[in-house]
């Protein structure tokens, strides 16, 4: 199914082509659907659309106008920043305006756009689909069939063994097998730091960068926020973060190019620039006639120029116009010239920030934008690279003759919409297929007690993963929690079996699913921590149904908890004191769905550091045999209880 190895550059280039062309139709078609087949308030009610807006204009940032849409009764939305979203009047299939999310409040969503956004009473925003990473991905495949690449194509291809060079290189503040790691990130033609919950996978990727200082080195990941993480670990040296102001964390801005840009002390000339342009187009609106097809009726530029020095009128338009239409003329000759000498400027002050610094961050996709699109570099380091699909890593990896990845192909996937699962098969995970030599595995977390690393330690990752001696034993009693039997007392495992007495339902028209009494037992649960001393903040309830998630949050807030409540895909790379798992499936088919996709359940399970509660029905989940021996293994080493229905 799915292809490791290709023969040529051809094959390569025709086979991800045609991927790239369904996930980018799927993700199009996914909304535009969606706008089609949903009313505004049903797509509303799914946290895609938001209705009854108002709009403020707020100011400007850099190049960009921002514009502030608020309601009192803001509705629950996924629109978060850096999303693109369609403004419109109400119809967005008739007309639409592109932008860019900026800032997401209690009762607000600012966006940032190039243009100014048109006039109406209220608004409606949609998220949309971004084309620029599509484009980027097929540009990349050209590059690779053309030879405009830095990399070895014959490892990109599958066909030749890469050179692994191990070195004395170590650093002090990593461990032995991290050490390892980064002994042959050194000289390695590519290597791939695979990471397992919690052993620093990060952290040593940022040793592996710090050793390579003094080259051209590119930084980037999938996701913003995983880029910004390796930025806050690098931010002593002098490093540029490439990306829209928008998708940048604010305490990070300062290193962003076009902060960078601005504080140069060239652009005060640019500056000068944009005022004497601003003047002139102000004369312009106010004292000349701008020449519009009507107007000048078939006539060039030159002729009206030539017509106003000889004081004669065409064509049926008076002199007094031509004279007006020529000045309109030499005024926008002398603006374009005013922004040809401000593009210089600008380009030569930006080449100059980019050629001095140590390291150069952005997102896999901006790493084939304008900025970067023709430069190139001696190491190119991937994070995150288990999550990207191989077109997206391909941009970045096309850049230098040496790459380091750091991932684990264990947990989350790629995220795709086409039902492709050949899209699903990262870079990372194809190389640690065919390239057995070129990856190490992190061997000692740091997050989690013994009992919770154990199970998916052995499960998962070969029983290779071993607990730092100092946290082997950490439980909730550390943080002055007091000890209750009702949910398992100390122990850092319990298991509720729901016994069959908390069914699954579905709501009306939607794909996900949900679990009425179960989200009202994990309330419970909740309500008992919080008795038992436990802060709202050491607390967080995963779940794999969007439905079930915003059950259990409507619940919560009625009774005014705020603990974080999100899918598995919400909590990769993050970790909380205490996690309560609400598995959701319970049918007399004792079928478990996408449950079945076992990532996402080492994803869940590897999130607390001292306590993990899983609620589940034993039956239903115990017809995967995962998802068995895990209820095994909590039974003999944690606390299994069934649930009391009162």
């Amino acid at each position: 199914m799915y292809k490791l190895r290709f023969e040529d550059v051809k094959e390569y280039k025709n086979y991800w082509a045609e991927l790239i062309e369904k996930e980018r139709e799927a993700e199009k078609e996914f909304h535009l659907n969606e706008i089609k087949r949903l009313s505004g308030v049903e797509r509303q009610k799914r946290g895609r659309a938001i209705l009854g807006l108002r709009m403020r204009y707020v100011g400007e940032f850099l190049d960009f106008k921002i514009y502030r849409f608020n309601r009192n009764n803001m509705p629950e939305h996924q629109i978060k920043v850096g999303d693109i979203v369609l403004i419109s009047k109400g119809e967005p299939l008739k007309f639409n305006q592109e932008a860019t999310v900026s800032a997401v409040g209690k009762n607000f969503i600012e966006v940032y756009s190039k243009e100014p956004i048109f006039r109406s009473k209220l608004y409606r925003l949609d998220l949309f689909v971004n084309d620029i990473t599509f484009k980027r991905m097929l540009k990349a495949l050209d590059r690779v069939e053309s030879g405009e690449v830095k990399c070895d194509v014959d490892i990109l291809l599958g066909k030749k063994e890469p050179n692994i060079i191990e070195t004395k290189e170590k650093s002090d503040i990593l461990n032995e097998s991290q050490n390892k790691a980064l002994s042959k990130s050194i000289k390695s033609d590519i290597f791939l730091i695979h990471g397992p919950p919690g052993t620093g996978k990060t952290t040593t990727l940022a040793e592996v960068i710090k050793k390579h200082i003094g080259k051209k080195l590119l930084v980037t990941a999938d996701s913003n926020v995983a880029v910004d993480n390796l930025v806050e670990k690098l931010k002593d040296f002098n490093i540029v973060r490439i990306g829209h102001p928008a998708k940048i964390e604010s305490n990070l801005m300062k290193f962003s190019l076009d902060v960078k840009i601005r504080r140069d002390k060239r652009y005060k000339e640019v500056e000068k620039i944009i005022k004497k342009i601003d003047d002139l187009k102000y004369l312009q609106e106010k004292r000349t006639k701008k020449p519009t097809p009507a107007r000048r009726r078939g006539m060039s530029d030159e002729e009206i120029l030539s017509l106003a020095k000889e004081g004669k009128g065409k064509r049926g338009v008076k002199a007094e116009w031509i004279r007006e239409m020529a000045e309109w003329i030499k005024i926008q000759q002398n603006i374009n010239k005013l922004y040809d000498k401000k593009n210089e400027i600008t380009e030569e002050i930006m080449k100059d920030i980019l050629n001095s610094a140590d390291i150069i961050f952005a997102t896999n996709s901006a790493a084939g934008g304008d900025f970067l699109e023709d430069k190139e570099f001696d190491v190119v380091f991937i994070d995150e690279a288990a999550q990207a699909m191989e077109p997206s890593s391909l941009i970045p990896f096309i850049k230098a003759p040496q790459v380091i990845f750091a991932g684990d192909h264990k947990q989350l996937p790629p995220t795709i919409l086409s039902n492709d699962k050949r899209l699903s098969l990262s870079m990372f995970e194809r190389f640690t297929d065919i390239y057995e030599k070129a990856y190490y595995t992190l061997e000692i977390q740091y997050r989690m007690n013994e009992k919770i690393n154990h199970f998916p330690s052995c499960e998962f990752y070969e029983c290779k993963v071993k607990t730092y001696e100092k946290i082997k034993n950490i439980t909730i009693k550390d943080l002055g929690i007091k000890e209750d039997e009702f949910f398992g007392g100390f122990n850092p495992i319990t298991f509720f079996d729901t016994k069959g007495k908390f069914l699954e339902a579905v709501k009306k028209g939607s794909p996900s699913k949900y679990n009425p009494l179960e989200a009202k037992f994990v309330v419970n649960l909740v309500e008992k921590l919080l008795d038992a001393k436990a802060k709202e903040e050491f607390i967080g309830v995963i779940t794999p149904y969007k439905d079930h998630e915003e059950y259990i949050k409507k619940l919560l807030e009625e009774k005014n908890i705020k603990i974080e409540v999100k899918s598995v895909d919400g909590f990769q790379g993050r970790e909380k004191e205490i996690i309560i798992l609400s598995l959701v499936r319970a049918n007399e088919k004792e079928e478990i769905g996408f449950l079945s996709d076992l990532r996402r359940l080492n994803v869940a399970i590897t999130r607390p550091k001292r306590k993990l509660i899983i609620v589940g029905d034993a039956k239903t989940l115990s017809s995967n045999e995962t998802y068995k021996r895990l209820i095994e293994y909590i039974k003999n080493e944690g606390v299994l209880k069934e649930v009391d229905e009162s």
